[in-house]
């Protein structure tokens, strides 16, 4: 199996969760319709909705070089010194999901803003149906490339009157694992929040260093927040990275919710548990209030 074909730890956690049966699972037209994707699986029917009332919503391209990435992004109508938070996605692509995410951020007061940083190979990621498909282009992404784009995000998100320098990134499975990446990189990040995301990659050349590996050069506090019950990231992993950034005096914190599985958060799919994720979008809202980020 080529690298670009590995099954992450972030994939092997969230292939081994099926929901037990059809019932309360829309069904694949209508989850299409409603804007999700196709290779997470059946979608619940109670997924979270969250309304536009009192918001600024819509599509944008961000400049990254000679092309233009598109984004969805979420604000408070009116409000231009917003404080600016990326929200970095799983391997999904820009679904209705993470737009949602976007939505209940700019209900707390930020400037939330979605890049498809996976633009680049012409594919839309939420009509893929195959894991195994996606894998080919999501782990083809380099991270210097990736970081780059996640910096021109948070520029744009300046430019259009966001408080870029009360900037925050959250991060949900591969996404979790790119907000432990950015909080290495960027200078001007002041707080991170990682959903379930990997700690430690396979093999990759355009990967030169692991989250793990990057403990030392942690630049902005992250809060991790972790299932228990995750088969693909063991609970030692995350200590074994608790103790890496403890040892390297960075402020970090980690909360494991011991039933929950990978994708604890994603109320769309079968992983979603209710009481975890919520005391996990808590915990986020007070993290960003802490270090600045949201008022």
């Amino acid at each position: 199996m080529s690298f670009e074909t590995t099954m992450t730890s972030d994939v092997v956690g969230l292939t081994k969760i099926a929901p037990v049966s059809r019932r309360g699972f829309m069904s694949a037209t209508a989850a299409v319709a409603a804007g999700y994707t196709l290779a997470a699986g059946p979608v619940r029917a109670e997924a979270i909705a969250t309304d536009t009332n009192g918001l600024q919503v819509g599509d944008a391209r961000i400049k990254v070089g000679s092309e233009q990435m598109p984004a969805y992004f979420a604000r408070p109508a009116g409000n231009t010194k917003a404080p600016v938070i990326i929200v970095a996605m799983e391997i999904f692509g820009l679904h209705e999901y993470i737009k949602d995410v976007t939505r209940r951020l700019a209900k707390l007061g930020a400037f939330a803003v979605a890049p498809d940083y996976y633009f680049r190979k012409g594919t839309d990621l939420t009509k893929i149906s195959e894991i195994k498909d996606l894998l080919s282009v999501v782990n083809a992404k380099p991270d210097a490339e990736l970081l780059s784009d996640l910096d021109a995000t948070a520029a744009w998100a300046g430019s259009q009157g966001g408080d870029a320098t009360r900037l925050g990134i959250i991060g949900f499975c591969r996404g979790g694992r790119t907000v432990w990446e950015y909080a290495a990189h960027s200078g001007t990040l002041k707080a991170g929040v990682a959903f379930y995301g990997t700690l430690v990659d396979p093999a990759n050349p355009l990967w030169p260093k692991s989250p793990m590996q990057l403990a030392p050069e942690m630049k902005a506090p992250v809060l991790g927040l972790y299932g228990g019950a995750d088969t693909g990231i063991p609970v030692a992993q995350v200590e074994q990275m608790k103790a890496a950034l403890a040892e390297n005096k960075k402020t970090a914190e980690f909360k494991i919710y011991p039933e929950a599985p990978h994708g604890f958060h994603a109320d769309y799919r079968g992983s979603y548990r209710k009481d975890a994720a919520e005391d996990a979008w808590k915990q986020a809202e007070a993290w960003f209030k802490k270090y600045g980020v949201l008022s």
